[in-house]
């Protein structure tokens, strides 16, 4: 059986990760090449040098090259930014026989994505919600199904033009003719969400470097896709300001965190705060070792003014996608609670200032759904590099985008027409 290889390319703020994989027909898909490099040219999800990004892209490509051992001639492209916006919208169209075929199907998305958006935007994705025969809900496959009338629900996700045509731009200047581009919270959240967590309701925050993906499922499908432009960046330089060291410090602090504070912290524990008789006892300041870091002329930084930045500055993330997703008519009482993935979901005690700020349950999620050299990419960092694999191994690698960057049109971005049976495999949880 022929394998098919798939590229994967996620160009983010802080990292570019590019990860190739074979597959062979409804097969798992293995890694057969992986790289990982700072990024550079790319600001909060966009491209803000042209130059310097094609660089960063195709330096982290030929590693992955060299890993496989191939050259590959296409990828799979992650785009986010607060640029990302979100819309359900409905379609209708009369069933032409007594029974409803794949042409029905397609021509209730193509009246769903009719949609009024603001010039200078692209369709990225329209994905089916459900389908609706006669007033009948909830339908996930109505191919052969008897009607007369056929509704689907569907969301819509949009980008701005020239964000999109840059970020092409960056990549066909390599020669590399890219498959499809999609928003990084939708890819992650096939690696890292279960299909119970969408079932019952569930929010995806993929924490990057300059931008917060957000992704929300209710009954299975995706209710509301968007993005705040803040992220473990600006972490960095909270901390950089509240510990008095250098932006590299800083970030090297933050990247070595977890490890730090799992060690036997030094100063001891507080020993009382206060007694019945209102005599205050002695307070020992709790203190992290960072010697190992080889910061100049800090060896130890206090622990709970660390623990303080961190909350500070997720609480506030939080609260902006709260306020945003109250705006767009989504909630946050979630049952399923919600996943925290990305590169700075692995930072101490987030999972418990999202449980206070969101008031529902709260973990980090790691991706899963390949195998081969899996060692590299298994944290939380390259959850959209594994969902664009997987996304990509389900599109049979129909390419849908144009050579032409000047000619991207809404259909070609958004990866609609491939046969039925990979469709709703792909696109409906």
């Amino acid at each position: 059986m022929a394998k098919r290889v798939i590229s994967a390319l996620d160009v983010g703020s802080s990292k570019i990760c590019a990860v190739i994989a074979s597959v062979e027909e409804d097969g798992i898909p293995q890694v057969i090449g992986v790289a990982s490099q700072p990024s550079s040219g790319i600001k909060k999800g966009v491209v803000v040098n042209i130059d310097d990004a094609i660089n960063s892209i195709a330096s982290t490509l030929e590693a992955a090259e060299r890993m496989a051992g191939i050259t590959v001639p296409s990828v799979f492209l992650s785009v986010s930014g607060k640029h990302i916006t979100s819309t359900n919208n409905k379609g209708v169209v009369a069933v032409s026989t007594d029974e409803i075929i794949e042409d029905d199907v397609f021509r209730s998305i193509e009246s769903a994505r009719t949609v009024s958006i603001p010039p200078g935007r692209e369709i990225l994705h329209v994905i089916p919600r459900e389908f609706i025969v006669d007033s009948q809900g909830g339908v996930k496959d109505p191919v052969g199904m008897t009607g007369t009338r056929l509704e689907v629900d569907a969301h819509i996700v949009s980008a701005t033009s020239t964000v999109l045509h840059n970020l092409l731009k960056c990549v066909q200047q390599l020669g590399l003719k890219v498959e499809d581009v999609v928003f990084s919270g939708w890819a992650s959240s096939s690696a890292v969400l279960t299909d119970t967590e969408k079932e019952l309701g569930v929010m995806l925050l993929d924490i990057g470097g300059g931008v917060t993906s957000i992704a929300t499922f209710v009954e299975g499908a995706i209710s509301y896709s968007g993005c705040v432009p803040f992220g473990g960046l600006n972490v960095t330089s909270d901390l950089a300001i509240g510990l008095r060291v250098s932006l590299d410090d800083a970030e090297r602090v933050k990247v070595n965190a977890f490890d730090l504070m799992k060690g036997k912290a030094s100063g001891g524990e507080i020993v009382s705060e206060a007694s019945n008789d209102k005599k205050k006892g002695v307070r020992k300041t709790k203190v992290i070792d960072v010697s190992s870091l080889g910061i100049d002329g800090t060896k130890e930084i206090d622990r709970t003014l660390f623990e303080e930045i961190i909350e500070a500055r997720f609480s506030e993330i939080f609260d902006l996608i709260i306020a945003q997703l109250q705006q767009s008519g989504v909630g946050t009482s979630m049952p399923a609670g919600v996943v925290l993935t990305g590169g700075s979901s692995m930072l101490p005690n987030i999972t418990k200032i999202a449980k206070k700020v969101f008031k529902v349950p709260a973990r980090v999620g790691y991706p899963k759904g390949l195998e081969g050299l899996v060692d590299e990419i298994i944290s939380p960092a390259y959850s959209t590099t594994q969902g664009l694999i997987l996304y990509g191994a389900n599109s049979n690698g129909e390419g849908r985008i144009s050579d032409s960057v000047g000619s991207v049109k809404g259909d070609g971005v958004g990866g609609i027409f491939s046969k039925v049976g990979r469709f709703f495999k792909n696109l409906i949880p």
